[in-house]
């Protein structure tokens, strides 16, 4: 009788260990699976720009734009001119991702789009550009004062501390 019960226990516990292995293997996995996910998923960056354009027509080609640019994700917000992307750190970065905005018509907080590009814009989607803001700027202002019957000028003095007449 006393061998039966020494294979049975060796039994059970040759058992209970590969049970134990299993479960730390099956764990290690989920654990592993897990923090390679997370570390990708932290590799991406989301960031806004602002873009000015004005209907349907320019969020479909500035969204379209941003992406062609490397943007896994880019949506344009048409009321607050907002251009939220995110994107991959290693595969591009703001600045091509708002060059290819700038390429397609539209000027971006940092980049300017070419005159001949943005002239080829449809007419709903031709604004006020901030190249045009910097000239009235400069008409407005003489060493930092304003001329009178000036726009940005009132009663001959600069609207919020000079901020018209600076460049």
């Amino acid at each position: 009788m006393y061998p039966d019960f020494t294979f049975s226990f060796l039994f059970f516990y040759t058992q209970f260990f590969k049970f134990i292995i299993m479960k730390t293997r099956i764990l290690f996995a989920v654990v592993l699976f897990t923090t390679v996910f997370s570390l990708q998923s932290m590799a991406q960056r989301s960031e806004e720009i602002k873009v000015w354009g004005n209907c349907g027509m320019c969020k479909k080609t500035i969204e379209a734009a941003a992406l062609k640019a490397g943007a896994s994700k880019a949506s344009w917000n048409e009321e607050t001119k907002m251009l939220a992307v995110t994107y991959k750190a290693k595969k591009t970065g703001l600045q091509q991702i708002q060059e290819s905005v700038a390429a397609s018509g539209y000027d971006t907080q940092d980049v300017t789009a070419p005159d001949e590009v943005y002239n080829k814009l449809h007419g709903c989607c031709q604004y006020d550009r901030k190249v045009v803001a910097t000239q009235a700027k400069a008409d407005c202002c003489k060493d930092g004062n304003c001329e009178k019957d000036k726009s940005c000028c009132k009663e001959g003095k600069c609207e919020k501390d000079k901020s018209c007449c600076k460049s």
